[in-house]
């Protein structure tokens, strides 16, 4: 197996909140006891819904924060007290993608200042010249243009400015980049370039990413593992394809069932969870999951299970007491409404995608002319009026 290049331990961080001159403050636990590791070179992904404290969790393996309690290792050096010039040279290895591309570049710097800070920081030995064609390399590395270093982020779309964090974290060479939800900013479109993007340069520069999303469909498109979080605990981890085609978790599950199903005739089962996510001021005791788990038994609500394996082999693991009982519950997609279209219809919606593609491929006929044969068609007709009502 490839060596680890991140490792977190039993992981938490509290707040304190509310409390005044007559009043104590109350502890939130936003992250509690999360326990993982990232191999070099993988893409782990962490999903959840708002307020499970995914994002705390990305900023403290950042060092951004620094947890209350456990321990943090970077290439099996421990990095959740260092600070200073340890904490800076750190930096060099481990970057940060923000969520939103408009608040996090500064307004007043241009491109290439944004882009080449980190670069004057990490490689000081860089002449201004040298800078300033690093800063065109990185700038032609994210699909924009070297002259794009004279202007400022409001002259920028979304995506693109986006695409200039991703510059400004490559910047530096890291080892590790973390993304806070990086595309959850944007249009659908964009969303997928920059989603290709990410894994282009993971693949050319042999990056380690650790991407934070509640879009399963971007999570199952660009990661090798996933680990799933709710109220501030991993409650399954293990493969994309075995999260997604054998979910081992009741949570896991209802997230799940809930994508829709882009085929004609095909639905779930729906797992409706009820009420809202606990307080993480004041979680249920047992399980944190009890209270809106559709299994949920009297043993849920007296321990709170640890992740344990989850049958299926390969770092499957699932945090269940009943995760033999309810594997058969996993397989949540079902034939429904199973009404086929008519051949004619079938050759139209084929017809349709083939011209969206920009392929010449038409209806296939029964017996061609020798007109119709020696003239090549060179794209696809779309169907007549009278077609479309037959």
């Amino acid at each position: 197996m490839t060596d680890s290049i991140l490792d977190a331990r039993d992981l938490t961080r509290d707040f304190m909140v509310g409390g005044s001159l007559f009043k104590a403050p109350k502890r939130l636990r936003a992250v509690d006891g999360v326990s993982l590791s990232v191999q070099a070179g993988e893409t782990l992904a962490v999903v959840g819904e708002s307020g499970c404290g995914k994002s705390t969790l990305a900023r403290m393996l950042m060092r951004l924060d620094r947890p209350t309690s456990g321990e943090m290792l970077f290439e099996r050096q421990q990095i959740d007290q260092i600070e200073g010039h340890a904490l800076t040279a750190l930096r060099r290895d481990m970057q940060f993608i923000f969520q939103d591309p408009f608040s996090s570049l500064n307004p007043r710097m241009s491109v290439g200042g944004l882009v080449g800070e980190p670069i004057e920081t990490h490689m000081p030995e860089l002449s201004a010249k040298e800078r300033r064609a690093k800063v065109g390399t990185l700038l032609a590395q994210v699909g924009l243009r070297p002259e794009h270093a004279d202007r400022y982020p409001h002259e920028f779309s979304g995506g693109q400015r986006q695409r200039i964090g991703i510059a400004r974290a490559l910047a530096s060479g890291p080892k590790l980049i973390i993304g806070d939800e990086p595309v959850s900013a944007l249009d659908v479109s964009v969303q997928a370039q920059v989603i290709n993007l990410l894994a282009d340069l993971r693949d050319e520069l042999g990056l380690t990413l650790i991407i934070i999303a509640h879009d399963l469909a971007v999570i199952r498109h660009m990661s090798d593992r996933v680990a799933v979080m709710y109220l501030g605990r991993i409650v399954e981890e293990g493969e994309t394809r075995q999260i997604f085609e054998n979910p081992r978790h009741p949570y896991t599950m209802a997230l799940l069932s809930a994508i829709p199903i882009p085929e004609y005739g095909r639905s779930r089962n729906t797992i409706a969870l009820t009420g809202e996510m606990p307080s993480p001021m004041a979680p249920p005791k047992g399980c944190n999951f009890n209270t809106r788990c559709p299994f949920a038994r009297e043993a849920c609500h007296i321990d709170a299970p640890d992740l344990r394996d989850a049958g299926s082999g390969r770092g499957h693991r699932a945090a269940c007491h009943f995760t033999e009982e309810i594997a058969q519950q996993a397989s949540v997609t079902t034939n429904v409404a199973s009404n086929p279209r008519s051949d004619g219809a079938r050759d139209r919606f084929a017809l349709y995608a083939d011209a969206i593609a920009g392929r010449t491929r038409i209806r296939p006929q029964t017996t061609p002319t020798k007109h119709q044969e020696e003239r090549p068609v060179e794209r696809a007709a779309t169907p007549s009026h009278k077609e479309t009502l037959t």
